[in-house]
């Protein structure tokens, strides 16, 4: 089993979300022994945001492309090639100003690669990426989970749902610590929430697997 760890805070060793990420990791590659785990840090190593050169791979059939376009594609074909070789995708995703980092958004737009993750049919899209499962670290300073109009002012889970879905994903599962900024009591009742869920997540999936086995 291949595990594919993303980071995407920018505060480095102060950060909840790469605390969690890490705990999630240990706790999945304690259940599942033998797990490879390969690591990306979104915010060490972010790919350009998107541009016409990172669109090189939909060049007419010919076509030479550019040196940038080259440059951009190999970006493109690393990161989606990597991602498809997972079988299990965790991610830190902290809230920024209501919706994921940029770096985040940077990498989902270099997977998001018709005939890779996607492709479109006479009824509709279809997902390629089908078969894994993500579980999403998502941290946030504010609570938006309890209230109609929290829901409605947050763009991180609903985002990275709708768009794991579009790749055919749909085992999505989220470790939510929310209220981080709302004194150390909440921080702390937080964190708890978030580690077991974090366990519940791995062992879930581990009966899963057994159960497969089985049958």
């Amino acid at each position: 089993m291949k595990l594919l760890h993303v980071d995407s805070s920018i505060l480095g060793s102060q950060s909840t979300s790469r605390q969690l990420t890490a705990a999630a990791v240990a706790e999945w590659s304690a259940k599942h022994p033998g797990t490879q785990v390969e690591y990306l840090d979104l915010a060490a190593q972010a790919p350009a945001h998107f541009a016409a050169d990172a669109m090189g791979f939909r060049l007419p059939a010919g076509a030479q492309p550019t040196e940038a376009q080259q440059r951009e594609n190999a970006v493109s074909e690393k990161l989606v090639s990597q991602f498809l070789a997972a079988d299990v995708i965790v991610v830190g995703a902290p809230l920024y100003n209501f919706s994921i980092p940029s770096q985040l958004k940077a990498w989902i737009d270099r997977l998001a690669q018709p005939g890779r993750t996607f492709k479109y049919t006479e009824k509709g899209p279809q997902g390629l990426a089908t078969g894994k499962t993500v579980i999403v670290v998502s941290t946030r300073g504010g609570i938006y989970s309890t209230t109609d109009a929290g829901q409605a002012a947050e763009h991180q889970e609903s985002y990275l749902k709708v768009v794991f879905g579009f790749f055919g994903i749909t085992d999505v599962r989220f470790v939510r610590a929310e209220g981080l900024a709302m004194g150390e009591q909440q921080k702390a009742k937080a964190l708890e929430a978030a580690t077991q869920d974090i366990n519940l997540a791995s062992a879930e999936a581990a009966n899963q697997g057994s159960a497969k086995a089985v049958a």
